[in-house]
């Protein structure tokens, strides 16, 4: 079989929160190092403004947003597929998706789109049954393994030390988005900690994408806003946003040793 040219679907999105927008972007992002990738589609929104070379190939709907009540009636072009995130779902809806999304699901359902499509072609190259995204793919580990994301100083060597304590040898140190996409690929792990603060990677969608791919393992989220000197509101929000991301431990930085102790206490 020849080689196949790399392929793109553009999707357009409707609706959606700050933050699930920004592991969306990152998603299309990631899938750039693909065969198959993803990119937004912007529709025409200024007069004078250069058209799209190409229409969506999906709708990525927030049922619960005002723009939602559109895509009810509006006619889809031929070809295009809807997949709609949360209640109220057209009956032409292709996918339909509940909070909190998973983004594995959803890299999965754009996929069958592509697959649907050379299905059609005659030139189906591709398993939806068993799809290979941004995924962790899973080899068999016998020796404990964590992943520590964006940590540095007292912060990492406290991990280290009370990780070695827990009986977890492996232990992989990162600083950047993509090097961790690299390592979860990799290797299944028992533990992620993921430095919230740190500006020079999406912590938040990392401890997502880690989740999804090790749904067994403890997931730490670690950021000063949690610790006892930050605001209430600001407690408040990121303890919220860790609960929809997935976070099952949440600790304030700088780490305290009980409060560490504590929230490593699941890995015996």
């Amino acid at each position: 079989m020849t080689a196949m040219q790399k392929q793109r679907i553009y999707v357009g999105v409707v609706g959606f929160s700050d933050v699930e927008r920004h592991a969306l972007n990152t998603m299309f992002r990631l899938s750039e190092t693909r065969e198959l990738s993803y990119a937004p589609w912007v529709p025409l929104v200024a007069p004078g403004a250069k058209p799209p070379v190409v229409g969506a190939d999906v709708m990525l709907v927030d049922g619960e947003s005002a723009e939602a009540v559109l895509s009810h009636a509006k006619v889809m072009p031929a070809g295009q597929c809807l997949i709609w995130v949360g209640p109220g779902a057209p009956a032409h809806a292709w996918r339909v998706l509940e909070r909190p999304i998973q983004w594995a699901s959803v890299l999965g359902d754009l996929d069958a789109v592509y697959a649907a499509r050379q299905a059609h072609l005659g030139l189906l190259d591709l398993d939806v049954t068993r799809p290979a995204p941004l995924d962790l793919e899973s080899s068999p580990e016998r020796v404990r393994r964590a992943l520590l994301v964006g940590l540095s100083g007292q912060d990492r060597l406290a991990l280290r030390s009370r990780l070695a304590a827990m009986a977890v040898p492996e232990i992989d140190e990162v600083d950047s988005t993509e090097a961790t996409m690299n390592l979860m690929r990799r290797h299944p792990y028992c533990c992620g900690v993921f430095n919230l603060d740190n500006p020079h990677l999406d912590a938040w969608s990392l401890a997502r994408y880690f989740g999804q791919g090790n749904p067994q393992a403890l997931t730490m989220g670690i950021s000063e806003h949690a610790g006892p000197l930050a605001a209430w509101w600001r407690r408040r929000r990121v303890v919220r946003d860790a609960q929809r991301t997935g976070i099952k431990a949440l600790l304030g930085r700088p780490l305290q040793t009980n409060d560490l102790m504590q929230g490593l206490e699941r890995l015996r």
